[in-house]
């Protein structure tokens, strides 16, 4: 009996492994594995290639700069201390260290600590949940607002305020840009009359749009003594970034097809039945080309503006590292260079792929 059914079950593996290679057959016949293989060992080896070229120029600059710090102290105070500078180097004492491009080790060593001091600040924060839960319960109930965690915010809650204003300031772009791009593009007289508006603003810098919400929200947040870096930071980029959305905005609706509209016409539809049953379905792919372009240039843009409003993101987290001349700095300033051009590739793709389930004709991208 037993041997009936493993005999059975041979079979069947048999059977499997016939089917399995009669449907991957073709692929071979095509060529379509070994193109699958070749495109990802290309790809691996260009990653091989840059990490190698990055790791011979960190060691060319920490050569150079080791070698000035070396000269200068034999120039300023003779052989033994330009011999005991050239031991310090050495031995890795972190005090005497050339700080200059660090290495992908040094980078990936700074990742790990960010994800330890992470989970680090994570354990703070749930032990002053616990040690105040008590005494928040006590204010709650008196009507008062509890009392939370202060300390510093780890790197992943930084990457998640950048993520949070970004869409902010996104959304923010997208309420004004698409009803002003649609009123404007069904008129050409308004076309006109705002193109000047358009053409003047649009290249205005991030600093200066910054300069112009900080003085505006100042005054509607005077005598408040509430944070306001987060609303100065996400109006600010959705100033910057909507003008891509309004212009392809404008462009879509004044390009719908005639016909669409003779037949909202004779259908006797009223203008917002024209707007959202005609119009707005007809011009979704440019309008989406446009907001893909406004999320891209809101993440570029999101950086200096955050350093600007002292924000709580990756621009000041940037900006400080910077400034503070640790002997990880560097490293963790690379760090947040692969995060922040990581997640501005995401939110491509994502943009991509909402295009694409909306556009009549799919773009592949870059």
């Amino acid at each position: 009996m037993e041997q009936d059914i493993t005999l059975k079950k041979e079979k069947q593996g048999l059977a499997f492994l016939r089917n399995f290679i009669a449907k991957a057959a073709p692929r071979f016949q095509k060529g379509d594995l070994f193109s699958s293989f070749k495109k990802t060992g290309i790809t691996i080896l260009s990653i091989a290639l840059f990490l190698g070229l990055w790791h011979l120029g960190a060691k060319a600059l920490y050569n150079i700069e080791a070698t000035y710090k070396i000269e200068k102290a034999m120039t300023e105070q003779g052989p033994e201390a330009a011999a005991a500078e050239r031991t310090c180097i050495e031995s890795g004492n972190s005090g005497c260290q050339p700080n200059t491009l660090p290495s992908p080790t040094q980078v990936w060593a700074s990742l790990q600590s960010l994800i330890a001091d992470h989970k680090l600040i994570n354990v703070k924060k749930a032990a002053f949940a616990e040690k105040m839960a008590a005494t928040n319960a006590k204010l709650i109930a008196e009507g008062k607002d509890a009392i939370v965690y202060t300390g510093r915010a780890s790197f992943v809650e930084i990457v998640l305020t950048s993520i949070k204003t970004v869409f902010a300031g996104f959304l923010l772009a997208l309420l004004i840009a698409v009803p002003i791009g649609v009123i404007i593009g069904l008129s050409p007289s308004l076309r006109s009359a705002f193109n000047w508006f358009i053409q003047v603003f649009k290249p205005v810098s991030p600093v200066v749009w910054y300069l112009l919400v900080f003085m505006i929200v100042k005054t509607l947040y005077i005598g408040d003594s509430t944070d306001n870096a987060f609303v100065i930071s996400f109006i600010s980029v959705g100033l910057c970034a909507m003008w891509a959305t309004l212009v392809n905005t404008a462009m879509g609706v004044s390009s719908v097809d005639k016909d669409y509209i003779n037949v909202a016409k004779v259908l006797k539809l009223g203008t917002f039945q024209k707007v959202f049953k005609v119009i707005l379905p007809s011009s979704l792919p440019l309008i989406f080309t446009g907001l893909r372009i406004t999320l891209s240039v809101a993440w570029m843009v999101l950086i200096a503006i955050e350093l600007l409003a002292q924000s709580q993101g990756l621009g000041l987290f940037v900006w400080e590292e910077f400034q503070n001349g640790a002997n990880d700095s560097n490293s963790k300033i690379i760090v947040a260079m692969f995060v922040i051009g990581i997640i501005g590739f995401l939110l491509d793709r994502l943009m991509l792929t909402v295009q694409n389930m909306v556009s009549f004709n799919k773009n592949e991208g870059v």
